[in-house]
């Protein structure tokens, strides 16, 4: 009896340690004593054993229909929807690389997009602090052709407000 549980134990292990998809061969050697492995010897007859190992088909949460109710009919499969093909490893590669690339470009312009906030503030407060101190009368110059320099007066003055403000609008406006 303890005999006959060894080759049970034995054939129970090899199946479990079959892959996936594998199919199981039987043969009696010549003493009479059966075999069992995933690959037939070669110039025995072996015979395959019942059926193949093959896991179930993958089905997605969307694929399987519902089960019909009472008195209702059962829902079609050519109205089932069919999950999208894998891709290949050229096609996710190609998408991964597309995707980095935008990735790469949206942090470009982000940085260039930063850049020019930050410029436009450095010449709106330039701008605000020339006309702070034009209005407050604070001593004013224009270079001369010859590289020396001539105070504003009150009309030029008024004029370079002028000038100014159009640049604080046209950089500190939103």
């Amino acid at each position: 009896m303890k005999h006959a549980a060894i080759p049970l134990a034995l054939l129970v292990f090899a199946l479990a340690a079959l892959p996936a998809n594998a199919e199981i061969y039987t043969w009696k050697d010549k003493d009479g004593k059966p075999h069992f492995a995933d690959i037939p010897p070669t110039g025995i007859n072996a015979q395959p054993v019942g059926k193949t190992f093959a896991p179930p088909p993958a089905t997605e949460a969307g694929d399987a229909p519902a089960p019909a109710a009472e008195g209702e009919a059962a829902t079609p499969a050519s109205d089932i929807p069919k999950a999208a093909p894998a891709k290949t490893r050229a096609e996710r590669d190609l998408e991964f690389r597309q995707q980095r690339a935008a990735a790469a470009e949206a942090q470009t312009k982000a940085e260039k997009d930063a850049a020019h906030a930050a410029r436009r503030a450095q010449d709106c407060e330039r701008a605000k602090n020339q006309r702070a101190a034009l209005i407050n009368g604070q001593r004013a110059a224009r270079p001369t052709e010859n590289g020396g320099r001539v105070f504003l007066t009150q009309e030029e003055r008024t004029a370079e407000i002028s000038r100014v403000q159009e640049m604080i609008d046209a950089f500190c406006g939103e």
